[in-house]
């Protein structure tokens, strides 16, 4: 996949979680929020990746993940977490827990929803931060 792809991917998994939870399927809307942010971490990671650049054997096995944690390492944006305004770093705390076994779950509290939703793509959600390095 190219870097534009995961871009793509990470606007149509956010219009779809923003339908599913103004239809109140929260579950549905929790999990593709999260992976939202993943398709946006994978493509600041491909932004990253230097054109002719022999890829590190970690590095693309690491890539090949759904842990939030792990791909904000291999995107080199940690550090620039750090350094963001508070309100990237409070929306972050909220949406590194996703993990795709959400996918598996359901009971979700529309409040819980609605907060990690604002905290993905809201004014000041990940999402938005994550633009500027994709």
């Amino acid at each position: 996949m190219f870097r534009r792809d995961f871009q793509n991917l990470s606007a149509l998994r956010v219009r779809e979680a923003r339908r599913l939870a103004d239809a109140g399927l929260y579950d549905g809307a929790y999990y593709l929020g999260g992976l939202a942010i993943e398709c946006a971490l994978k493509s600041a990671i491909a932004r990253a990746t230097q054109r002719y650049e022999f890829p590190d054997k970690d590095r693309t096995q690491g890539a090949y993940t759904h842990k939030l944690e792990g791909l904000l390492r291999l995107s080199e944006l940690k550090t620039k977490l750090t350094l963001a305004e508070p309100h990237v770093n409070d929306a972050w705390a909220r949406v590194k827990s996703w993990n795709v076994e959400t996918r598996y779950q359901t009971g979700r509290e529309a409040a819980e929803v609605l907060e990690f939703f604002d905290a993905v793509a809201g004014r000041r959600g990940v999402l938005r931060w994550l633009k500027q390095y994709w």
